[in-house]
């Protein structure tokens, strides 16, 4: 059974222009712009007032109408994006080979030596809009910023993916570059928590605390 109508709104803060033309989403803030395009999903997105953008679909399936929800949390995302930002913070756990992380181009780039001692350099470029550098506080942490969720996040994927462990008992490699843990920068973690998520992930290796 087919539903008539299904439609969510989304809040505009104050500061932030947005403006919606053919399922294309434009968000401007203090961080910058940040674009995405919904033409694969068949819904109706427009601006009601210059504070409020609706979200609507007509006569759809129940994924159909899921889908609704999903592109106005994408939205809200954006607007997070171009207000606060995000941020990762990966640690690099080893055993005996120590991991050497430098950063060049502008901090755009990662590159990896002594990953197992190997000789050969991990080059692992960041998505645009995306920077890396190394924690000035935390020794072997990398913290990864930018104003999309998406391509911070497939950042730190990406470095991760590079430092895969491959034929060998992965049980048993401990020296293993993963993400420790995760935090957006709006929120407020205090030093204690953040201490112990740190601690905690690197007794298991390859686990992401959300």
């Amino acid at each position: 059974m087919k539903q008539i109508v299904t439609n969510q709104t989304v809040k505009i803060p104050k500061g932030l222009t947005v403006t919606a033309k053919g399922r294309l989403v434009t968000v401007k803030g203090p961080r910058g712009t940040l674009k995405r395009s919904f033409k694969h999903l068949a819904l109706d997105i427009r601006m009601i007032n210059s504070r409020t953008l609706k979200v609507e679909k007509w006569f759809g399936t129940k994924k159909e109408l899921a889908a609704v929800r999903t592109v106005c949390s994408h939205i809200e995302n954006m607007l997070k994006g171009v207000t606060k930002g995000y941020q990762y913070k990966m640690r690099a756990v080893y055993a005996h080979f120590p991991i050497n992380c430098t950063t060049s181009e502008g901090d755009t780039v990662i590159e990896i030596r002594n990953f197992l001692g190997e000789k050969y350099i991990r080059r692992v470029k960041m998505a645009p809009g995306v920077t890396v550098k190394n924690s000035q506080k935390q020794k072997d942490e990398l913290i990864i910023e930018g104003n999309s969720l998406e391509d911070v996040s497939r950042s730190a994927a990406l470095i991760q993916q590079s430092t895969t462990v491959k034929n060998k008992d992965i049980q048993k490699e401990i020296n293993h570059n993963h993400a420790s843990i995760e935090t957006l920068q709006w929120q407020t973690i205090s030093n204690s928590i953040k201490r112990k998520a740190i601690d905690d992930i690197c007794e298991r290796p390859a686990k992401i605390i959300h």
